[in-house]
């Protein structure tokens, strides 16, 4: 019995050091289809190519999707997998919305440079608003923040980093997590993940930290990120602030919940970032 209880100790123990030590891989998928599988052309809408020069002299890869009459822009951060021509669809849905779209490959995704860690994304979604209103002369008070789940720290994040003059328009969070610590008790609790954890993004303490128009969208189907992280996020979160309940699953969400998700993204719009279509 004695040498059973050392062997499984053992096991645990070694399990406990493969989490710690590869936890970055677990959260960092970029090699899940580094190559493009299409552009915006293929779904009818104009766009082009755009480098990014981020602080720590990487360039990042890029699409600006502008849209005709746009109400305003919006900068798009995609989940921790694949790249950003896996987007096309809700890249054409925002599009449809009446916004012109900057999304943008972390580094070590797709096309961009380097590898992908906290410190960097947060450098990355620097260098995406840099562009954004640098380069492409849009006002702050014209940009939507969008990110899901993964993108969803970075654009709490980036919102929270920002001057206390600066603000966008809104900030739309969906499929949030609370911070990286609290999925992974939540998806591993066998494992001590709170005191294993090197990662953070706590988007449940950014989202304190500024009171731009917030938009939560989660699915109680969420079979990734349980519902319960999003709205806790949610709660979190300063005024003014809606939270729109999707159906289906972490990665189809949002063409399974249509029209009803197109639909609150563009009420939210309206009635509390003062977006109006043209």
């Amino acid at each position: 019995m004695l040498r059973i209880l050392v062997s499984l100790a053992a096991i645990y123990a070694i399990v406990v050091a493969l989490a710690w030590f590869f936890q970055d891989r677990l959260l960092y998928l970029p090699h899940m289809g580094r190559e493009h599988v299409g552009t915006p052309a293929d779904r009818g809408m104009a766009w082009e190519p755009v480098d990014l020069e981020t602080e720590d002299g990487l360039t990042l890869d890029a699409w600006w999707i502008p849209a005709d009459e746009a109400r305003g822009s919006l900068l798009f951060f995609h989940g921790n997998a694949g790249n950003i021509s896996h987007r096309l669809d809700s890249i054409r849905q925002f599009n449809r919305l009446g916004l012109s779209v900057l999304i943008v490959d972390y580094r070590g995704y797709g096309r961009s440079e380097g590898s992908p860690s906290e410190a960097g994304t947060a450098r990355d979604a620097r260098a995406s608003w840099r562009w954004l209103v640098e380069e492409a002369e849009v006002p702050a008070e014209e940009i939507v923040l969008f990110g899901r789940s993964l993108g969803a720290a970075v654009a709490a994040e980036l919102a929270a980093g920002l001057a206390p003059d600066v603000s966008p328009a809104a900030v739309v969070l969906e499929s949030p997590f609370r911070s990286v610590p609290s999925l992974g008790q939540s998806l591993y609790p066998f494992l001590p993940v709170r005191w294993l954890a090197n990662l953070e993004y706590d988007t449940e303490t950014y989202v304190t930290r500024f009171t731009a128009p917030l938009l939560v969208i989660h699915s109680r189907e969420d079979e990734i990120i349980p519902f319960s992280q999003g709205e806790a996020v949610f709660e979190a979160a300063n005024d003014p602030k809606e939270l729109l309940v999707i159906r289906g699953g972490h990665n189809t969400g949002f063409l399974d919940s249509e029209p009803e998700y197109s639909e609150g993204i563009d009420a939210f719009l309206e009635e509390l970032a003062g977006l109006q279509r043209h």
